[in-house]
């Protein structure tokens, strides 16, 4: 690795790292003004977890020696004492904790408003490593999504699977997380539509462009192990299907409701965001530009499922993270450069595209409740009811975001 390489790789790692702070003030202009602290420490609560738990054992779980290993060893490596003076090990390392932090603290937006901050951090620490390490190494680490098309694979031969920055590890992952969580918490004191408006829509835009920002290092950071190859084509699809994702939420809004809003337009740069995750090397920009607008109009309509369907996800992470992740992993069957099924391949892209996004699905919903029903059912996971009404902020932080002092 050159300086140069040396230099967008620490870049990149910081433009993750300032996407969980994008993600708190994001998360936390959506909640009620009672709830902004709590709903903020959960970001940061996983901030500083996560990070403490990939050095220790997390970096070594992600990287398994064979295809059907689970996970690899926790010990290969603890503490990462054995690459001291690997500065291309250490900053790669770091560039992939940064995935880890941010996929465990888009969960929490499922459960704002109602969770204890300790049990959230229980969930959060038990969930990283049980689903997020162990699918890292299926993911990135030789497991048996990367591998699927190896000889021994499931299916040796086709195309292999396509998930360049982690539609599935990162999105389909916290979407499921956050689906079983809303399930096990239940619903708000008070569930219905139009009941719980953005108590700072400032802080929200700031959030969605602190994560755009971000995501720039999110997509294109690894390209620093590429010898920045795809670079220019990455930079151009997470511009523009974001930008897409945009118009196409605002359109349905402006149909559906008569007026086209600042949350809608943010909620559809999140949305154009995750869908380009998974495809951002692997897609034409025109390509890109029509999947950032199927993400920003099926987004749009997806949020409306949990008052239909009767689970409260606060923030709308199963609506946006993980429809859009299946919307971006399920879109390179068809549209990937050279072996999508109107590019150039045929069905053995979208077979094993399928094949990734809903096992990654269905392993980390079913864990994920398993993991919150067992915390609800011992130390409790959801505060009393009157402490929802009266506002999580002071009775679990002992803080208020607004306070107002008179001298």
């Amino acid at each position: 690795m050159d300086t140069g390489e040396l230099a967008w790789a620490v870049t990149a790692t910081a433009l993750v790292v300032l996407m969980t702070p994008g993600v708190a003030f994001f998360y936390g202009g959506l909640v009620k003004a009672k709830s902004v602290v709590s709903m903020m420490m959960m970001s940061f609560g996983a901030l500083g977890l996560i990070s403490v738990l990939w050095i220790l054992y997390g970096a070594s779980m992600s990287v398994v020696d064979s295809t059907w290993a689970f996970a690899g060893n926790p010990f290969a490596d603890f503490g990462l004492m054995g690459i001291t003076g690997d500065n291309e090990a250490l900053i790669g390392t770091v560039f992939a904790a940064t995935f880890a932090i941010i996929t465990t603290a888009l969960i929490s937006g499922a459960i704002a408003d109602r969770a204890k901050f300790g049990s959230w951090m229980i969930f959060a620490g038990l969930w990283a490593t049980i689903v997020y390490f162990p699918a890292a190494a299926w993911v990135f680490g030789g497991g048996w999504i990367i591998n699927m098309t190896a000889e021994d694979g499931l299916f040796p031969g086709l195309p292999g699977v396509i998930d360049y920055a982690g539609g599935t590890l990162v999105h389909i992952n916290a979407g499921a997380a956050a689906l079983a969580l809303a399930l096990v918490l239940g619903k708000r004191v008070v569930f219905q539509k139009g009941a719980h408006k953005p108590h700072n829509v400032p802080l929200v835009l700031l959030g969605a462009s602190l994560l755009w920002f971000g995501w720039f290092g999110f997509n294109a950071g690894a390209e620093f192990l590429n010898d920045m190859a795809l670079v220019g084509l990455i930079v151009t699809n997470t511009l523009g299907a974001t930008a897409a994702a945009i118009l196409g939420w605002l359109v349905v809004e402006k149909l559906k409701d008569g007026k086209a809003t600042s949350v809608g337009a943010g909620s559809g740069a999140i949305a154009g965001l995750v869908a380009i995750t998974p495809a951002c090397a692997n897609l034409a920009p025109g390509w890109a530009l029509l999947l950032g607008v199927i993400a920003g109009v099926l987004c749009a309509l997806a949020i409306e499922l949990k008052f239909k369907l009767g689970f409260d996800d606060s923030l709308d992470v199963v609506g946006i993270h993980l429809v859009g992740g299946l919307i971006g992993t399920l879109y390179l069957g068809f549209f990937a450069i050279e072996t999508g099924l109107f590019t150039g391949g045929d069905a053995g892209q979208l077979l094993v595209q399928f094949v990734a996004a809903f096992g990654m699905l269905i392993y980390s919903f079913v864990v994920s409740y398993i993991l919150g029903f067992a915390i609800e059912k011992t130390i409790g996971f959801r505060v009393k009811n009157e402490d929802e009404v009266a506002g999580v902020d002071t009775v679990v932080h002992g803080e208020e975001g607004y306070a107002i002092v008179n001298d």
